[in-house]
């Protein structure tokens, strides 16, 4: 089965296209290094030739407001009318648990307007809403770091390798659309601030996490639901303890 993914040479595009690969599918990876540009339409046509499935798993280049929404509405609504016109039978796109929670975030906003084109798009489909990437621990501490300090709520988050990520894709992806959204999280729900410290402990980092109530993530504040899925949610097999040993090993 021919299958694009778009965004392909991606974090998660590169081990989905090697997953799909090695269970003998065409899987392309389509990205703008590849002549394919989901923004402006570019390549679309071409590369949908022959495809059954489609995956979005694309991310905007800017997080800013405007930028993030312009990005996931043009993206969508290209993919749409290209994959409705090449007769794709299945639009997977890969999406935020909380995306539909937290409209103070401009980019949990533009995620909620995906998936509403998406839902309204005419073309078979799911959509995996997944918790934050193990991976991206560095890149949280940062954005929240002022000087030797890392501000942080407590609210609970429940992050997932991106291992197990683009395993659940594979599933959903050789799978029949749902028509609806799946949630995905990791094995251990731990709070925030927490989290943080472990990750920064076990790195040797002498940044000191200090528990903030009303400090914000995406732009908004956070409550212990905002980032948790719901009671039947699919759990990755990756406990971040594990991970995070074998990161510092």
């Amino acid at each position: 089965m021919k299958i694009v993914v778009i965004g392909g040479n991606g974090l998660i595009g590169k081990k989905l296209v090697n997953n799909l690969r090695e269970r003998g599918h065409e899987a392309v990876a389509a990205s703008p290094s590849s002549g394919v540009n989901a923004v402006t339409g570019e390549g679309l046509a071409e590369v949908l030739v022959g495809a059954k499935v489609v995956v979005d798993v694309t991310n905007s280049p800017s997080f800013e407001d405007a930028a993030v929404l312009e990005f996931f509405e043009k993206s969508s609504r290209n993919l749409l009318a290209a994959e409705a016109i090449a007769g794709v039978g299945h639009h997977v796109a890969l999406s935020v648990v909380g995306a539909d929670r937290i409209p103070d975030s401009g980019y949990m906003r533009a995620k909620a307007a995906q998936e509403n084109l998406i839902e309204s798009g005419g073309v078979p489909y799911t959509i995996l809403r997944a918790t934050q990437f193990f991976e991206f621990m560095g890149a949280i501490a940062q954005s929240a770091t002022d000087e030797q300090t890392v501000r942080l709520p407590s609210a609970f988050i429940q992050p997932v390798m991106s291992d197990d990520v683009a395993a659940a894709l594979v599933d959903i992806t050789l799978g029949e659309p749902v028509n609806g959204i799946i949630e995905l999280a990791g094995p251990d729900r731990l709070h925030f601030d927490e989290l943080i410290r472990r990750f920064l402990s076990a790195n040797h980092d002498p940044r000191q996490v200090v528990t903030d109530t009303q400090a914000r993530y995406f732009g908004t504040e956070l409550d212990d639901r905002t980032l948790i899925p719901g009671d039947k949610s699919l759990i990755g097999s990756t406990r971040f303890e594990d991970w995070l040993n074998r990161s510092i090993a």
